[in-house]
């Protein structure tokens, strides 16, 4: 969800537009900065999708993730109602034991916790 982010960790500038992922939650992941998101029926994840991902953008994320989460095919929905395929990474049901019971703060990670994120997470360094 944050272009900075994802500009690091893909190589791309990628356009970018908010967009609504039903019927999964975001948690936080207990001991990390970062969340998670699983399926969850009723549930609803507000966030961004990241348009004409390369080939190559994809590798780099695939290795970021790590071997927590998989990468999904789900229908995401824009603010007009439109929905359309595209890929998201949930966690695998194996670390599902590692979230929490709240849900993950986009605002709270930006004002607290990236720059933490960005120099200490391990998925830095297989990119």
């Amino acid at each position: 969800m944050c272009d900075s982010i994802m500009r690091e960790v893909s190589g791309f500038d990628l356009p970018v537009v908010p967009g609504i992922l039903k019927g999964y939650c975001r948690r936080s992941v207990i001991g990390e900065l970062y969340p998670a998101i699983k399926p969850y029926r009723g549930g609803c994840v507000e966030g961004v999708i990241y348009r004409c991902v390369p080939a190559l953008a994809w590798e780099r994320l695939d290795r970021f993730e790590g071997e927590m989460y998989v990468r999904k095919r789900v229908r995401i929905s824009l603010s007009d109602g439109t929905a359309f395929p595209a890929a998201t990474y949930v966690v695998q049901p194996g670390f599902e034991h590692r979230l929490g019971r709240s849900d993950w703060n986009f605002g709270e990670f930006l004002l607290e916790g990236k720059a933490s994120f960005q120099r200490y997470y391990k998925g830095y360094l297989s990119l």
